[in-house]
């Protein structure tokens, strides 16, 4: 059974900072891409970080770049997000994702989500 289970969310202060885990389970996690997203209330989900299989490259929003950083370890099978400098407009409920071939058909899988207050 495929499981995604992120941690880490909570309440912080402006220019704080928070580190969200995701724990995988149930797949071959070094052969899948893994990401965050975020969604904030009334708002679409947003792509916000993503890391590759092999971990050669990253890619970030606009909005996060130089203050976010995915990473992710392939022992643990756990993909991280570093949020620092935190702004109020971080504030959302964030997911993190999994995508990859898994017996010949594309799979994404995704975790429940773990929110981020941002608020003083």
């Amino acid at each position: 059974q495929v499981q995604l289970v992120e941690s880490g969310g909570g309440l912080v202060q402006p220019g704080g900072s928070l580190r969200l885990s995701c724990a995988a389970s149930g797949f071959t996690f070094s052969n899948f891409a893994m990401s965050w997203y975020r969604q904030a209330p009334g708002k679409e989900r947003d792509l916000v970080a993503s890391i590759p299989s092999a971990a050669r490259s990253t890619n970030y929003a606009d909005s996060v770049k130089g203050r976010f950083t995915i990473s992710r370890d392939n022992v643990k099978n756990t993909v991280y997000l570093q949020m620092n400098s935190l702004k109020p407009e971080d504030t959302a409920l964030y997911y993190c994702k999994a995508a990859g071939v898994l017996a010949f058909q594309r799979r994404e899988y995704w975790g429940q989500g773990t929110q981020v207050t941002v608020s003083s």
